[in-house]
């Protein structure tokens, strides 16, 4: 099951899961990428596995239990091998702004419901109606903000880090069921989003500076991210629980170098 399974992060773990370790796929998505959800749909359905897409907001609890008893239907009792929480939908801003940018407390919640309260309400709803399978893994997205800050997303980051709690909490709650949770951290990577937010100007700039950041020369990209996600499927990984796992490959390491050399 994958929140936000339509486009970027969400529809690459979807493909790369179908493939190995060859899971159907339970999709929720909000429809702003109508094209990307057809592509993705058809390169799954291409590895012979199935797929059921949910239109609709998935940041609330209604929308949870909704979507959970959907799935009930669909494919029974003990049918959740993996759980991806990959949706987005946060404000950028300044707290203290006397501008539009203010970070207003209806940007405040939604921020919240989108990016660290739906993990919760979703896990709620799934152990509800027994829909985790035997050693179900739980995994939750993570980027570096938290190690630094970036001007207007202060919002993102304290949610963020709500949801790295969530995760630590629900690890130890769920644990003695045999269910794993755990946060994945990654760096920037190209998705439509970001293609819809910034000029192509931006995007090359942005790739630029990350080529110069990381130690690999490059960012990362959605593929990596998502064969590692198939890997955290797998009985080797099978000790990871209540962990946020640095994927980063190393992106932080040079900020202090890069700032202080001319």
């Amino acid at each position: 099951m994958i929140l936000g399974v339509s486009s970027g992060t969400g529809a690459a773990i979807a493909e790369a899961v179908a493939r190995k370790p060859g899971l159907d796929i339970f999709g929720v998505h909000r429809g702003r990428y109508p094209e990307a959800a057809l592509q993705m749909e058809a390169r799954v359905r291409a590895t012979g596995r199935d797929l059921l897409l949910r239109q609709a907001d998935a940041s609330t609890p209604e929308s949870a239990e909704a979507g959970a008893d959907e799935l009930l239907a669909r494919a029974g009792p003990r049918s959740v091998k993996l759980f991806v929480h990959a949706i987005a939908g946060a404000s950028l801003g300044h707290f203290l702004s006397d501008g539009p940018d203010r970070l207003h407390p209806r940007r405040v919640e939604r921020t919240f419901d989108c990016m660290a309260h739906s993990f919760v309400y979703w896990t709620q709803a799934l152990v509800k109606r027994d829909l985790l399978a035997p050693d179900a893994r739980l995994l939750g997205l993570q980027n570096p903000l938290d190690e630094t800050q970036l001007g207007n997303t202060g919002l993102i980051s304290a949610a963020k880090a709500a949801l790295e709690m969530y995760i630590r909490y629900l690890a130890v709650e769920l644990g003695p069921k045999g269910h794993r949770v755990n946060l994945l951290k990654f760096g920037t990577v190209m998705t439509p989003a970001l293609h819809h937010v910034y000029s192509p100007e931006a995007l090359a700039l942005l790739e630029q500076r990350h080529a110069a950041m990381n130690p690999a020369g490059r960012m990362c990209t959605v593929e990596e991210v998502a064969r590692f996600v198939c890997v955290l499927t797998g009985d080797e990984a099978g000790w990871f629980n209540g962990a946020t796992i640095d994927f980063t490959g190393g992106m932080t390491l040079r900020l202090l170098d890069l700032v202080l050399k001319p």
